[in-house]
């Protein structure tokens, strides 16, 4: 089966064409080299896969016929993704919270708008 075509069966990608882009950006490696979306997956196969920032390591254990429900993904691969990197995405995610200290600086989109909601509260009182 097309490396593509696999990672959309197991679900990594929501479309065929998705996963088609990020193995030409060069996102992807079979066995630790670079792989076209044409190329070949077998079972024993190792797929290394950056996404969203996370560098996931797969196992291929087997090919599934077409795309399987998420339940059953585990039966075709083995996930071998260590655990510090999801940790790492959540020290991101921290890290943009903490960017901008509530109250400095120029407001956001949600700042404006929660002050229209309080500044209207206030106006709908006295009337």
């Amino acid at each position: 089966m097309r490396i593509d075509k696999y990672l959309w069966c197991t679900r990594y990608f929501k479309t065929r064409g998705l996963a088609a882009d990020a193995i030409k950006k060069g996102h992807v490696s079979v066995n630790e080299q670079t792989a076209k979306a044409s190329r070949e997956v077998f079972p024993m196969d190792k797929i290394t896969l950056r996404k969203d920032q996370i560098n996931y390591i797969i196992k291929v254990l087997d090919i599934p016929q077409n795309r399987v429900g998420a339940k059953l993904v585990d039966i075709y691969r083995k996930d071998e993704t260590p655990a510090e990197a999801f940790e790492h995405l959540e020290m991101l995610k921290l890290a943009k919270e903490h960017y901008r200290a509530r109250g400095t600086g120029r407001p956001t989109k949600k700042d404006r708008r929660d002050i229209d909601d309080y500044t209207v509260s206030d106006e709908d009182f006295f009337e």
